[in-house]
Order: structure tokens, then sequence, then C-alpha cells
């Protein structure tokens, strides 16, 4: 009995962590992509422009990753661990855990943020927090989609982005296949996002994560801007949460067609590059 204890301590000491390890992850990477559209907005321009936001969020993510994943592995992204648990690489349990932890994270950065820029967003906007019109800053905190894209278009984005992104991380991780070293993998993660915001940011600023997007819009509807950032643009709110995650089961669903199927077990990988190894050498 004692040790059945002491095992469900463990297990629960073990969750705790790594809730606590994906909310300080998530609140890096928010705190730099928030506040780096935060100052592009309020500065009208002249403080940064799209490739600042785009460069943010990479540090952020690369950041993110080598505090949280020694921990956690650093998912960062609901949609990353929702995939996780369908396959069955982690419990329920963990799902909450990692997904409690994001959104606190999340949260806890749009909050710092808007501290940080309080001055500044009640100067820009003269005290009327709106989410559209010539003064609105609710993008500050979430994504919405360009003016000119259809709801379909827009969740199209979203998804197809999402399939990018999860097919990026399974070539940087998958060490059945040609996995970056362990110490470039958050890097060429942070690169990774760069890259997708560079050329898939155009229609909904590339949310590519529930965590990124739902927990900042709770804020915002708290804050201020009121319940119009749920209704905004046919209740876009719902497209950064279910396209993400759809996403990023089809991206697995492709990469283990394409490449996972095939390849053999790690270690039989290994032994043949150590085999080859003493081949040539």
């Amino acid at each position: 009995m004692l040790e059945k204890t002491k095992k469900v301590f463990r297990i629960r000491n073990s969750t705790i962590r790594e809730m606590l390890a994906e909310a300080l992850g998530t609140f890096i990477l928010m705190v730099f992509g928030l506040s780096s559209v935060a100052q592009v907005v309020l500065g009208k321009g002249n403080s940064g422009h799209y490739l600042s936001i785009n460069m943010a969020f990479g540090i952020g993510v690369t950041l993110g990753i080598y505090a949280a994943g020694g921990v956690s592995g650093a998912h960062l992204n609901a949609a990353i661990t929702i995939t996780q648990c369908v396959l069955g690489n982690i419990s329920w349990t963990t799902l909450a855990a990692y997904i409690v932890g994001q959104f606190l994270g999340s949260f806890m950065a749009a909050a710092t943020v808007f501290a940080l820029y309080y001055d500044a967003i009640y100067d820009y906007t003269n005290g009327s927090l709106t989410v559209s019109g010539p003064t609105a800053t609710a993008m500050i905190f979430s994504t919405y989609p360009a003016p000119n894209v259809s709801l379909q278009g827009a969740f199209f984005t979203e998804f197809t982005a999402t399939v990018m992104l999860i097919l990026g991380v399974l070539v940087i991780h998958d060490e059945k296949n040609n996995a970056a070293t362990k110490g470039a993998q958050p890097m060429l993660t942070g690169m990774l996002v760069l890259g997708i915001g560079l050329g898939m940011g155009l229609n909904t600023g590339y949310a590519i994560n529930p965590s990124r997007d739902l927990p900042p819009r709770i804020f915002t509807a708290i804050a201020g801007w009121g319940t119009a950032v749920f209704t905004a643009d046919h209740s876009w709110w719902w497209v950064p949460v279910a396209a993400p995650i759809l996403g990023c089961l089809a991206g697995v669903f492709i990469y283990k067609i394409c490449i996972d199927f095939h390849n053999h077990p790690a270690h039989e990988t290994e032994n043949k590059k150590e085999q080859a190894g003493t081949e040539t050498s």
C-alpha cells in the first residue's frame, strides 16, 4: 500500500512538473510574440514591421523549447498535445496537464503584454478598445482573418500551415529518419515557425496553435474588448482552435504514409550508421 501511494505521488509530481514546464515555455513564446505585435501596431509601423513579428515568434519558440524541452518535451501547442494523445504517446491525464499549462502560460503572457503596453494602448485607442476599425488593437493578442479572406479560405490556410508545422517538427525530431541533433532542434523549430510566418501568414496571421490564440482571446474579452472578440468575422474564433488540431492530425498521417511506415526502428538505423562508419574507416 505504501509503495502504491509513493507511486501515485511520483506520478502527480511528474505531472505538475510537466504542467509548469509547459506553462513557462508557452509564456516565453507568447511574451516575445505578442510584444512584437504590440510594438508594430502601437508604433504605427515605425518600430518594426511584419518581419519583426515573424522573427520574434521564431525566437520565442526557440527559447520556449529550450526552457521546457528537458521536462515536458515542450509541446507548447494544444494541437500537438492532442495529436500525441490520439496516437497513444501520452495519457489523458498528461493531456489535461499540458493543455492547462499551455493555456495558463499563454493567458499570463497576454496579461503581461497588456500591462507592459497599457499606456501605449490607451493612448493609441483614446480609451476605446475595439476589434475592428482604424484604432483596433484586439489583433495584438489574437489572430483575425484579413478582410478579403472567406471563412473557408481562412480555415484552409490554418489547416495547411499546421500541416507544414507538424511535418517540419517530425522531420526535425524523427530519430528513425534524419533527425537533427538534440541541441539544434529548438533553433530549427524556431526557424520552421519563422518560415511559416514568412510564407503563410497573410490570410490569418498563422495562429497554427490553439494555445497561442484562445487564451489571449479570453483575456481580451475580460480586459475590455468584450464579446466582440468571439463574434467578429463570422465568429472566427473557433477556426484557430479546430483547424490546427485537424491539420496536425492530417500532417502526422501524411508523414507516416510517406516516411514513417517505411523506416526501420531507431536502433536498427543506428546500427546501420555505425556499420557504414566502420566500413568507411
